[in-house]
């Protein structure tokens, strides 16, 4: 009897990437999404499968690094306390630093307010063979600015610009920006973690009681969660007009965060597999050349021995 094929990588984790890709194609409507999905898991299957995706990560890494042709962007966006630190450290924990880069995006500086909104994540991408990681993204310059669009006037453009247009015109710019990255070898993955109203509220109250987390609560924080429907309908927006076949936004569940981290592990492992990376080959002349080191070196470790008698 013919055995049957094995099942690759993307398609035993499908279940845990397809469910909540968006590539643009059909409507897009953030409540549709649950925050708190947990498939067919419980957080001790979770913890397993997270494990198994870490060590398959690092070996990716590796490849990645040592091929040095592909790099990978991955952006997470969330409203406060949706669970980006927490994923970025449970999920790369072991990758070698020296492939692997966060960037925090905080508010702009005076310097990157002289540049195009676009300047400041430009020159923080990764280099080849490489994995970046923006903590907040060129995203912030279509969400928090239109929900605060008092910040735009920083930002100094001409006043003709500022029109109302000027939204749909950051859409565009960003999808082909996007689309420029994967032309030339970076591949683009969006993760927005979707946690619900009532979870924020919970883990605002666990920062408050934990002083190892109280560093992170600030009040505006609480202001910002005023403005919920608001940031909601404009982070629905954002995904309608951005995600693309080749930049599609992953929606995830993330009021369980080990359910969460489950889905971009699998995401991330997916996408590294279809890359098909492999250590590169030593030519004919290098091969020969390691063979005449080989036995120069193992000639210098037997040479000061004195045969036994």
């Amino acid at each position: 009897m013919s055995k049957k094929p094995s099942k690759s990588l993307a398609q035993e984790l499908d279940r845990y990437i397809t469910p909540f890709r968006y590539d643009g194609s059909g409507k897009f409507h953030l409540k549709a999404h649950k925050t708190d999905e947990k498939g067919d898991l419980d957080k001790e299957k979770a913890l397993a499968i997270l494990d198994a995706n870490k060590k398959r990560l690092i070996g990716f890494q590796e490849k990645l690094y040592a091929q040095d042709r592909w790099s990978l962007l991955i952006v997470f966006q969330a409203m406060d306390a949706g669970g980006k630190d927490s994923a970025i450290k449970a999920i790369f924990e072991g990758i070698n630093p020296q492939g692997c880069e966060v960037t925090a995006f905080k508010a702009p500086s005076k310097n990157e307010l002289d540049h195009d909104f676009l300047w400041r994540h430009a020159v923080a991408l990764p280099e080849r063979g490489h994995i970046g990681i923006f903590n907040r993204s060129h995203y912030e310059e279509c969400l928090v600015t239109r929900v605060h669009p008092q910040l735009l006037a920083n930002e100094k453009l001409p006043s003709k610009l500022l029109t109302k247009n000027i939204w749909n015109e950051r859409f565009e710019d960003i999808a082909a920006w996007e689309r420029y990255l994967c032309r030339n070898g970076t591949v683009v993955l969006k993760f927005f973690l979707n946690v619900s109203r009532e979870e924020q509220r919970k883990r605002f109250l666990d920062r408050l009681e934990e002083p190892a987390k109280q560093w992170k609560f600030s009040m505006d924080d609480i202001k910002e969660r005023a403005l919920w429907p608001r940031y909601q309908a404009v982070y629905q927006d954002i995904v309608r007009h951005t995600s693309t076949p080749y930049a599609p936004w992953y929606v995830v569940p993330a009021d369980h965060k080990w359910f969460a981290r489950v889905v971009i592990g699998s995401v991330i492992n997916a996408a590294l597999e279809k890359l098909d990376l492999r250590f590169p080959r030593a030519d004919k002349a290098s091969v020969a050349e390691f063979d005449e080191v080989r036995k120069a070196l193992e000639k210098e470790g037997t040479g000061g021995k004195k045969k036994a008698k």
